[in-house]
């Protein structure tokens, strides 16, 4: 295999996933839904990627909403005949309940109306759960599902009758991204939430591990406290939305960029930590999640990164991040 350098890697997998949106979204007003208002930097870094990708097309959308503020009406009166955009990332199917629950309520209510699920891993380990949605999506009718990896396309193949598409990762709309001078050997970004994968191993010196999912109190507080002053100089409530939601997205996006830069090689088992660290071109040894969504992500569209290495337990992570090292980091 040809190895590829993140320029050309970020490159390519941007042009095909603006190609992908191209051909499925239909003409007419856009609302995009289910904003990620939470501490995932992952997630925030897909909706800053989707959003790239509508500016660059002039599709803006006309509606904005988390799961919590969305309105069933203000969305009909915004977009009129328009289609639901649903924010992507890897909760369709039983892992993450109240996404897989909204996906349902937006199938059953907006019958008629275009609806894009933006590019998703799925996973559902209840049938059950499976069926209910193959029952949404069959009688919704036009429904569009984009995956990000063959077993996600196996599977929505066979139980969903919809068109389904293989997709990139939104953040990849992002394009490459500038890092700081690392300030430690490696930095393990590994998950401490249930998707995480079994085993655990001791971290050796010049090891330091973190998750991106705490954040700092302060810093959220002055950053609210600015996003209500921003409100005087506007009174339209979806301006004042969508300039909420970029801000809080933004500023978890570059608290990620910040944490991963830290380290000379990344050691990381989260999707968007292995995304992130190839946008910054860090060298990183890749561990799977606990049910194949990180591997079969960079099996389909990542695995010829020049700076990527794989592994399979933490310890032969954290050695093979050890072992490639640079042997000096300098302060910038």
């Amino acid at each position: 295999m040809t190895k590829k350098t993140a320029d050309q890697l970020v490159g390519e997998l941007a042009r095909h996933f603006a190609r992908v949106l191209d051909a499925v979204l239909p003409a007419g007003k856009l609302a995009l839904v289910d904003f990620p208002d939470h501490s995932n930097v992952g997630d925030s870094a897909i909706w800053l990627g989707e959003m790239a990708y509508l500016r660059k097309s002039g599709r803006l959308p006309a509606y904005y909403s988390a799961i919590a503020d969305f309105d069933d009406e203000a969305c009909r009166a915004a977009v009129g005949g328009g289609a639901i955009l649903i924010h992507g990332g890897g909760n369709m199917g039983t892992l993450w309940p109240k996404h897989e629950a909204f996906r349902l309520h937006l199938l059953r209510t907006h019958r008629g109306r275009p609806i894009v699920q933006m590019p998703q891993s799925i996973h559902y380990a209840d049938p059950a759960a499976a069926a209910e949605m193959a029952e949404a999506i069959r009688d919704h009718g036009q429904f569009t599902l984009l995956v990000r990896d063959t077993r996600s396309l196996a599977f929505a193949e066979q139980h969903f009758d919809c068109p389904v598409r293989l997709c990139p990762d939104a953040a990849l709309m992002l394009g490459r991204q500038q890092r700081s001078p690392a300030t430690i050997p490696v930095f393990a970004l590994l998950r401490t939430d249930h998707e995480r994968a079994a085993g655990e191993a001791a971290l050796p010196a010049g090891v330091v591990a973190d998750d991106w999912l705490e954040e700092d109190a302060a810093q959220k507080r002055r950053l609210r406290l600015s996003l209500k002053l921003g409100r005087l100089f506007t009174r339209d409530p979806m301006i004042q939305r969508a300039a909420r939601q970029h801000r809080l997205a933004e500023w978890r996006f570059q608290r990620g960029l910040a944490m991963l830069s830290a380290g000379e090689i990344v050691v990381t088992d989260r999707l968007h930590a292995h995304i992130l660290s190839l946008l910054l071109d860090i060298p990183h040894v890749l561990l799977d999640n606990n049910y194949g969504k990180v591997a079969g992500f960079a099996d389909q569209w990542t695995g010829d990164y020049a700076g990527l290495m794989r592994a399979t337990t933490r310890a032969e992570a954290f050695d093979t991040a050890l072992s490639c090292r640079a042997p000096q980091i300098v302060d910038g």
